[in-house]
């Protein structure tokens, strides 16, 4: 038995979650509930990231203190463990004095003993949505190219972070596959970055500037910049800078980071740079997701197309929810959420697909009162295709997983219209043989099921013994 530690990136609670933060929450649960299946140790992180000017902003227009905003957001943000059914072991917040702060200021003081931060007085583009300085070159026409806003002008001394000094280690390890970035256009990305060289970075702001946050912990006039404090959640979590640390000594490095496309700087450069200057090792993998988008254009407020992830749930239930972000969100890229794509998508393959199968075969199974009957042929296929489910979940190919799963099910509806059950008598032999077979092959399909749609799984292992039969998926009209 292995161990196995993964984390999705901390969610900024500066608004209610939406169905990015779904997908990204969702393909790290996979990943969980496979590992765990399959026997390891598994740790499943996540959290909010709740410091920076971005909140106090956020706060200020809601007309809350930053501590009152961030409690009701991260409630929020926590709420979606159990609509979404998701299998987490903790939720670290940056707010949290006692579990996260000794650890965000013992990393800053590796950093520091190891001569990496220096002081100096610096005029830079800074960009709140990114809570990050930026360069000419990230500006189109004089906005950020990812939050289309004029960046602010701050003059200002800081604590910087020799990033620099790394950027030919960092290089080497994602080249050699120490560091391993998924999928290829992500890892060709930071190797053109990288290439390019890294610029030291800010890694602080005066605290009479930015009160909310953790305070440097040798220069109290100045606030741990917020991408400093947010990274080290990963080792934080784990009882890094607390007295009992085997946790930390257990878990990691973190077998798998799930992160989304616009945060890969900080996680790749950055974190790998913070790591290796406090002579920790490095993270394995680092999974990057894409953005969803709603109708072709991306979720924004002001149009008001952001899609709620607890209103689809609502109306549809978790494990539709589920369904169609892994099986129509192409992993690793970007996607698109419309309610009409995602009927069309629950009609034909939930509930025309899996929940009519299961409803036919245990409707005649209930009648007659029959066992399952392991079918050689369909034992062959399932092996088959559980090799392959696996492979495809390692490479993080969840809707190619689903899809190879489906034939599965396909291959359970070809085999009762060639058999025609409902032509036989019931108390044949034969008719015993194929919804026997039929039963061996829905009961593995649940269990194929389960990392994807865990609800479905064991509503399926719970039909199989009670023959209590309900259907999984009403056909949405």
């Amino acid at each position: 038995m292995g161990k196995f530690y993964i984390t999705t990136s901390i969610p900024y609670v500066n608004a209610a979650p939406h169905v990015g933060h779904a997908l990204e929450l969702i393909q790290a649960d996979v990943l969980a509930r496979y590992y765990r299946h399959k026997g390891d140790d598994v740790f499943f992180l996540t959290g909010a990231d709740e410091h920076g000017v971005k909140i106090v902003r956020a706060a200020e227009a809601a007309g809350k203190p930053p501590r009152d905003f961030t409690n009701s957001i991260a409630k929020r943000f926590k709420d979606l463990k159990k609509v979404l059914n998701l299998s987490w072991d903790d939720f670290i917040r940056t707010s949290d004095k006692k579990k996260h702060w000794p650890g965000a200021q013992k990393l800053w003081l590796k950093l520091y003993d190891a001569g990496k931060l220096y002081k100096k007085s610096y005029k830079g583009l800074y960009c709140v949505g990114h809570e990050a300085f930026i360069t000419e070159k990230d500006l189109v026409k004089g906005k950020c190219r990812d939050h289309h806003k004029e960046p602010e002008i701050i003059e200002e001394e800081n604590w910087f972070f020799k990033l620099s000094d790394y950027t030919k280690e960092i290089k080497a390890r994602i080249e050699r596959g120490k560091l391993r970035i998924a999928p290829e256009s992500r890892r060709n990305e930071i190797l053109a970055l990288l290439k390019e060289g890294l610029e030291d970075i800010s890694f602080s702001r005066p605290r009479e500037d930015l009160s909310w946050g953790i305070p440097v912990p040798n220069d109290p006039k100045h606030t741990i910049y917020v991408w400093c404090d947010a990274l080290s959640n990963y080792i934080t979590a784990l009882g890094y800078g607390q007295e009992d640390n085997s946790k930390f000594a257990k878990y990691w490095p973190a077998d798998t980071h799930v992160i989304g496309k616009d945060i890969l700087r900080f996680h790749a450069a950055i974190w790998p740079g913070m790591l290796l200057a406090a002579k920790l090792p490095l993270p394995k993998t680092i999974f990057v997701h894409g953005f969803i988008t709603a109708g072709g254009k991306k979720m924004s407020k002001t149009i008001g197309n952001v899609v709620d992830p607890l209103e689809v749930v609502k109306k549809y239930g978790t494990d539709a929810l589920r369904y169609y972000l892994l099986r129509e969100i192409p992993s690793g890229e970007d996607g698109d959420f419309t309610y009409e794509k995602f009927e069309e998508r629950y009609n034909a393959d939930l509930a025309k697909g899996l929940g009519n199968l299961v409803a036919r075969v245990l409707t005649l199974a209930q009648k007659n009162k029959i066992k399952a009957i392991k079918n050689k042929v369909f034992d062959t296929n399932i092996n088959k295709i559980e090799k392959q489910m696996g492979k495809l979940i390692k490479e993080f190919k969840f809707n190619d997983a689903l899809s190879v799963l489906w034939r599965l099910i396909a291959s359970g509806d070809k085999y009762i219209d060639e058999n025609k059950p409902w032509a036989l008598k019931p108390e044949s032999k034969e008719f015993k043989e194929i919804i026997g077979s039929l039963l061996f092959l829905i009961s593995n399909i649940g269990t194929l099921l389960y990392p994807f749609m865990p609800g479905t799984s064991e509503k399926i292992s719970g039909q199989l013994k009670n023959r209590k039969i309900s259907m999984l998926f009403p056909q949405v009209k």
